[in-house]
């Protein structure tokens, strides 16, 4: 069953009546571009169809019951009240976006009962709890009937975030849940939110291959590399590293590895990284999957020799999908790191090849089994 069905299926029986609507947000998939949305600069990822499904109907007061199917946990609180954290990290992604859609719309106090299920891995850098914050953000604007954008809602979802859960994330995974097209990976530019959608390439699939190694990136490693990064910029006396060209960063790149090996490793991988997305995106115009193939190589040799993030599993998964596709096409580690997914653009026709070599190889070297999924590009939140 997909999870608009048993989103709505569930709420009935632990409701005992029918949700009035309900909303879909996707998770996403990064084909390049890492760590570059808080450093402002660009990402190409693309909303994929698995999401997160939130059924509703609202209520006469301002109490909020949520139901979470996936774990059968509730919670409930009250929105004419300070909403305060939970030790349920969970409960903290639905609060925490309630809390700052009320801080930019300080009308919203609009209770309703909520059931909501995913079928995005948890812990994959698939982005489920973008999917979910942004689910809930789309539930409260059309709860509330509140002049929110898409670009607002998403920002309110990594305020939510950053704020309240405590991940310094930045905007990319809230805004491709919230602005993705079909059959269209989506170029964002992360400082001033403008979106280039490139299509997908015909006769390519994205396929994602789960590690199943699972991260959390509420953990130190995340934001130890947001604050290396602004070291750098500081050390270049500028916003952010977006701001450096290669070129300036060549210049000085000695002065600044010697001063903060660390910084410099980093600035390293987000300048060239930046650099790439925008490559990506001529490649892809030009249909060069050959050209889009190295850059995708490049990028992962990057996160695992310079920002440090990839793991031994997931590099023996980007050599053996690199292996089954071959030159027109490529893979790389996606999402924050340390666990998690990488993301092949694979002609069709090597699709099974891939699924094949995968299979019959990482489990024997890791003892691990890996989750092989073939998804489209899909459009973002949206009333169901």
């Amino acid at each position: 069953m997909n999870p608009i069905e048993l989103s709505q299926q569930k709420f009935e029986q632990h409701f005992g009546y029918s949700p009035k609507q309900t909303v879909f947000a996707p998770g996403r998939v990064n084909i390049i571009g890492e760590h570059t949305d808080y450093n402002d600069g660009f990402v190409m990822p693309c909303a994929i169809n698995y999401g997160m499904a939130v059924s509703f109907t609202p209520r006469s007061d301002s109490l909020w019951r949520v139901y979470a199917i996936d774990i059968n946990e509730t919670d409930a609180f009250d929105i004419k009240k300070p909403i305060p954290q939970s030790e349920d990290k969970w409960k903290n992604y639905v609060r925490g976006v309630v809390k700052f859609v009320q801080a930019k719309c300080p009308e919203f106090i609009q209770g309703a009962d909520i059931a909501m299920t995913s079928d995005v891995p948890m812990s994959s850098g698939l982005s489920s709890s973008a999917a979910l914050e942004i689910s809930i953000g789309k539930t409260c604007q059309v709860l509330g009937n509140l002049p929110l954008s898409l670009s607002e809602i998403a920002l309110i979802g990594q305020e939510a975030e950053n704020k309240f859960v405590g991940a310094n994330c930045g905007n990319m995974d809230q805004l491709t849940s919230a602005l993705g097209q079909k059959d269209h990976l989506v170029m964002i530019d992360c400082r001033t939110l403008d979106i280039t959608p490139t299509p997908v390439p015909q006769g390519y699939s994205i396929a994602i291959i789960n590690s199943n190694v699972k991260h959390d990136l509420v953990t130190g490693e995340y934001n130890s590399r947001r604050q290396e990064c602004e070291k750098a910029a500081e050390f270049f006396g500028v916003k952010a590293l977006r701001d450096v060209s290669p070129e300036q960063f060549i210049e000085r790149a000695a002065e600044l590895q010697e001063l903060d090996e660390l910084a410099y490793k980093r600035a390293k991988h987000v300048i060239s990284e930046n650099n790439r997305v925008l490559e990506a995106v001529e490649a892809l115009k030009a249909g060069d999957m050959q050209k889009l193939g190295v850059l995708m190589a490049d990028s992962h040799d990057s996160m695992r020799d310079d920002f440090e993030i990839t793991i031994p599993e997931i590099d023996y998964l980007v050599e053996l999908a690199q292996v089954a596709i071959g030159k027109n096409g490529g893979a790389r580690m996606t999402g924050g790191g340390f666990g998690g997914c990488i993301v092949c653009l694979v002609p069709n026709e090597k699709v099974d090849d891939l699924r094949k070599l995968i299979a019959e190889n990482y489990q024997k070297q890791t003892g691990i089994q890996e989750t092989f999924y073939v998804c489209t590009a899909n459009d973002g939140v949206h009333l169901v």
